[in-house]
C-alpha cells in the first residue's frame, strides 16, 4: 500500500478506511443501492486500497460472511418462526387486553411499554408494530385516550428489545463480534432496557400526547374496529411460551457462575440447553404445540406459518452477511488494529466509542442493522486492547448507539408516520425524539453500571 501525502502507514489506512466508509454511506443513503451490494463493494473496495492481495480479500468476505451467518442466520429463523406463531394465535392480543384489565384505564400506557417489551422479544421491529398497531388503535378507541399516548410505550418497548435484548440479532451480532457472556447480557440488557423503555415510553409519551395531537388513519381504524372477536390462548401459556428462550438462556449462564469448572452433570445440560440455537429450537417447538396445534390449527397450517415468515428475513440476514464481511477486512487488513491504537492513544472511553461509532452509522444510513455490524467490526480490535472493559456492556452501548435518532432516511420512520397518521414533523417530534431519548438513557445507564462492575 502506497503512503498518501507522505503520511504514516496507519493514518494511510485510517484515511482509506474513512473513504470507504462515506462512499458506503453514500450508496446506502443517497442512491438508494441494496445495503448487502453496498457492503460487499466497500469491503472489495477497503481491502484492496489498503493493500490486500485480490484472493486475501475475497477469502475474508466469504470467512465473514460465513462466520457472521453461522449461528445468526439460525437464531433469525427460529426467532421469526416463533414471532409468527404468536401473531397467528393471537397471543400478542392476550397479553395486550390482560395487561390493559390489569392497569385499568388511567395506567394504561404502562401496560402498552410492557406488552412491547415482551412482545418483542421473539419479534423484529417491524413484524412487532404490524402485530401490535390494531391494539393501539383498539385501545385508544375503548379508552378515549391519543394514540401518541398508548403508540409510543409500545414503540419505546418494542425498539428497546430490538437494539438491547437477545436473541435479538443486533445485539448478538456484537455478542458474537466481541466474544461476549450471553446470559450475563440479557441480564444486564435487562436492567439497563427496562427503565430506559419507562423513560422513552410512558414517561415521554405522557408529555408529547399533549403536544402532539393526531386522529388514526379512518380506513385502519374502521378495519381494526370491525375486527371479529375470536378465542384467544391463555395468558401464562402465552407468556411462557414467549420467555422461554429467555429462560433457558439464563439458566445456562447461571450454571456456569455456580459451576465455573462445569464438573456437575446438571451444568453440562443447563448449557447446552442454554445454548442460543438449543433455546431457540426447543421454544419453537413448544411454540408449535402451545400455540398451534393447541389452538386448533392443523399440520398444514401450521407448516404454512412457519414456511411464509422466513421469506421476508432474507434481506436481513443478507445485509448482516455483507456486515460481516466488511467487519472481517477491517480485521484482515490491519485497520482494526489501526483504530484500536488511535483510539488507545486518545483515551476515550470504550463504551462511549461504541455508542459514537454506532450511532454515527445509524444515522447516516438510517439502519441500525448496518450500524450494528459496521460498528462491531471497528469496535472489536479496541476492545481487545482494553481488557478491564465488561464486554457486555460494550455489547448494550452498541445497541443503544444503533438505536440513535431514526430519521427520514430510515424505513421504520415512515413506517410509524404512515400508521400514526402523522406529518414528517411530527414523526420527528415524537418518534425521533423517542428513539434519541432511547439510545442516550440507556448509554448513561451502562456507563453509570460500569462503575460498579
Amino acid at each position: 500500500m502506497d503512503s498518501i501525502f507522505g503520511l504514516s502507514h496507519t493514518a494511510t489506512m485510517l484515511i482509506w478506511t474513512l473513504i470507504t466508509i462515506v462512499i458506503l454511506i453514500v450508496l446506502i443513503s443517497k442512491y438508494k443501492w441494496n445495503p448487502f451490494v453496498s457492503l460487499l463493494i466497500s469491503a472489495l473496495m477497503l481491502g484492496l486500497l489498503t493493500g490486500m492481495n485480490a484472493e486475501d480479500v475475497i477469502g475474508s468476505i466469504t470467512g465473514g460472511v460465513g462466520g457472521t451467518l453461522g449461528t445468526i442466520a439460525i437464531v433469525i429463523g427460529l426467532g421469526t418462526m416463533l414471532g409468527k406463531m404468536m401473531a397467528e394465535s393471537g397471543g400478542a392480543e392476550r397479553i395486550a387486553t390482560t395487561l390493559v384489565n390489569r392497569f385499568g384505564q388511567k395506567r394504561v400506557h404502562w401496560a402498552m411499554m410492557i406488552v412491547g417489551f415482551i412482545v418483542g422479544i421473539p419479534v423484529f421491529f417491524e413484524v412487532g408494530v404490524i402485530l401490535l398497531i390494531p391494539i393501539v388503535f383498539t385501545v385508544a378507541r375503548k379508552t378515549g385516550l391519543s394514540i401518541i399516548k398508548i403508540g409510543i410505550p409500545i414503540l419505546a418497548g418494542l425498539s428497546t428489545v430490538h437494539g438491547l435484548v437477545p436473541p435479538h440479532p443486533a445485539p448478538m451480532i456484537a455478542i458474537d463480534a466481541f466474544d461476549a457472556n450471553l446470559g450475563m447480557t440479557i441480564f444486564y440488557s435487562l436492567l439497563v432496557g427496562l427503565p430506559t423503555a419507562i423513560i422513552a415510553g410512558p414517561v415521554f409519551g405522557n408529555i408529547i400526547s399533549k403536544r402532539v395531537q393526531v386522529e388514526p388513519p379512518a380506513e385502519l381504524a374502521e378495519q381494526f374496529s370491525l375486527k371479529s372477536e375470536r378465542e384467544l390462548p391463555g395468558f401464562g401459556i402465552t407468556l411462557l411460551t414467549i420467555l422461554l428462550p429467555v429462560i433457558l438462556m439464563l439458566a445456562g449462564s447461571v450454571a456456569i457462575i455456580v459451576d465455573p469448572a462445569v464438573t456437575n452433570g446438571l451444568t453440562h445440560f443447563l448449557t447446552f440447553i442454554g445454548n442460543e440455537i438449543v433455546a431457540l429450537l426447543i421454544s419453537v417447538v413448544f411454540a408449535l404445540f402451545s400455540l398451534g396445534f393447541a389452538r386448533g390449527f392443523n399440520k398444514s397450517e401450521i407448516s404454512k406459518f412457519t414456511s411464509e415468515c422466513l421469506a421476508p428475513t432474507a434481506s436481513i440476514i443478507l445485509i448482516i452477511g455483507g456486515g460481516g464481511a466488511f467487519k472481517q477486512v477491517l480485521i484482515d487488513s490491519g485497520v482494526g488494529n489501526a483504530i484500536a491504537e488511535l483510539a488507545t492513544s486518545i483515551n476515550i472511553n470504550v463504551i462511549l466509542f461504541a455508542w459514537l461509532v454506532a450511532a454515527l452509522i445509524r444515522v447516516a444510513t438510517g439502519s441500525a442493522t448496518v450500524a450494528m455490524t459496521t460498528a462491531a467490526g471497528i469496535v472489536a480490535p479496541v476492545l481487545g486492547m482494553s481488557p478491564d472493559v465488561s464486554v457486555e456492556l460494550v455489547v448494550l452501548a452498541t445497541g443503544a448507539g444503533s438505536l440513535f435518532l431514526s430519521h427520514v432516511n430510515d424505513a421504520g420512520f415512515w413506517m410509524i408516520k404512515e400508521f400514526f397518521n402523522m406529518s414528517v414533523s411530527q414523526t420527528l417530534k415524537t418518534w425521533s425524539v423517542m428513539e434519541c431519548i432511547l439510545s442516550v438513557v440507556a448509554l448513561i445507564l451502562i456507563l453509570l453500571l460500569s462503575f460498579v462492575i
